[in-house]
C-alpha cells in the first residue's frame, strides 16, 4: 500500500481549501490555545515549524510585535504561497521552504519553537526534533501539540475511507492520530535534548459545519482529496451516505459539536 505523506503532492486548491475551511474549524482554536501556551514576549523570535498556511506564525506575530522577529517553515510550496498570501498583522515573516529533518537555519537562532498538528506527519521525527532542538537559543523552549487517539466522529471517517475509497485514504486518516503516546512523545523530545519536559492531555472541544460540508471541506483540505476523486461518483456518493448518517449524532445547531483529546507537549533547552 502507497502511504500519503505530509510532503505528498497536492492539489491546487488544497491550500486555499485548509486555509478557509480546516484552519477556521480546528487550525484557529488551536493555534490560539499553542500560542497563549506558549506566552510569546514582545520581541522574542520565534519559528513555526511545519507551519502550513500560517495560522500559528500570524497569531505568533502578534505576540511578538515589531521588535520581534517571525519565520515560518514548512515543505510544501502551495501552503507557503497562501501564508504568504494571507493579509497578516504588518509585522515581516522570513518563509523557508524546507523539510522539518532539515531546516536551512542557523543554530540557536530563535528563543520560541512552535510545531502544530504536524510531527506525526514528519518521517524521521528524531531529527525533526533535535533539528528544533539545535536552532533554539539558550535558553529557549519549545511547543508542540498533535491529537490524541481518534475520537468517535473521526473513528467513524476512518472507517467508512477503508470501507468505501481504499486502504490509502484510511490510512492518512489514521496518521493524523498516530502519535497519541504522552510516554512516546516524551522520550521523543527527552532523546532530542530537551529538559523539562511536559506532555499533557486536555479535550478540546470543536464547533465544526453540518456533517456533509465539514465531510468534504475536510477530504478537499488534504492530500487525500486526489484519492478520494479518482474513485468516482458512486463510491463517492456512498462514503457521503455511510458518514452523514452515522454523524447525526453529533448535530448541533445546524453544526456539529466534537470533543478531541489533544497532546501538548513543551520542554527547555
Amino acid at each position: 500500500m502507497t502511504q500519503l505523506k505530509y510532503d505528498q503532492p497536492i492539489g491546487l486548491k488544497t491550500p486555499e481549501n485548509y486555509e478557509r475551511y480546516f484552519v477556521s474549524a480546528i487550525g484557529r482554536p488551536l493555534a490560539e490555545d499553542l500560542v497563549r501556551q506558549a506566552n510569546i514576549q514582545p520581541g522574542e523570535r520565534v519559528l513555526d515549524v511545519a507551519c502550513g498556511t500560517g495560522i500559528v506564525t500570524r497569531l505568533a506575530a502578534q505576540k511578538a510585535g515589531p521588535s520581534g522577529t517571525i519565520t515560518g517553515l514548512d515543505i510544501n510550496p502551495g501552503m507557503l504561497e497562501v501564508a504568504r498570501s494571507v493579509i497578516s498583522t504588518g509585522i515581516p515573516v522570513d518563509w523557508h521552504e524546507a523539510g522539518a529533518e532539515k531546516m536551512p537555519l542557523p543554530d540557536e537562532n530563535y528563543d520560541v519553537v512552535l510545531c502544530q498538528v504536524s510531527l506525526q506527519f514528519v518521517e524521521d521525527k528524531p531529527a525533526a526534533l533535535s533539528e528544533m532542538h539545535r536552532v533554539l537559543a539558550t535558553p529557549g523552549r519549545v511547543y508542540i501539540n498533535v491529537p490524541g487517539k481518534a475520537g468517535e466522529l473521526f473513528s467513524i471517517f476512518i472507517q467508512e475511507l477503508e470501507n468505501h475509497i481504499s486502504p490509502e485514504a484510511a490510512g492518512f486518516a489514521r496518521q493524523v492520530f498516530f502519535l497519541n503516546d504522552t510516554k512516546e512523545l516524551h522520550r521523543l523530545l527527552q532523546h532530542a535534548g530537551f529538559k523539562n519536559i511536559d506532555v499533557s492531555t486536555r479535550e478540546k472541544t470543536f464547533t465544526l459545519p453540518s456533517p456533509k460540508d465539514f465531510l468534504w471541506q475536510y477530504i478537499h483540505s488534504t492530500p487525500m482529496g486526489g484519492v478520494v476523486a479518482d474513485v468516482g461518483e458512486k463510491k463517492q456518493l456512498a462514503l457521503e451516505q455511510a458518514i452523514v448518517q452515522k454523524w447525526q449524532k453529533f448535530k448541533h445547531n445546524g453544526g456539529m459539536k466534537y470533543r478531541q483529546q489533544i497532546l501538548t507537549a513543551t520542554g527547555d533547552k
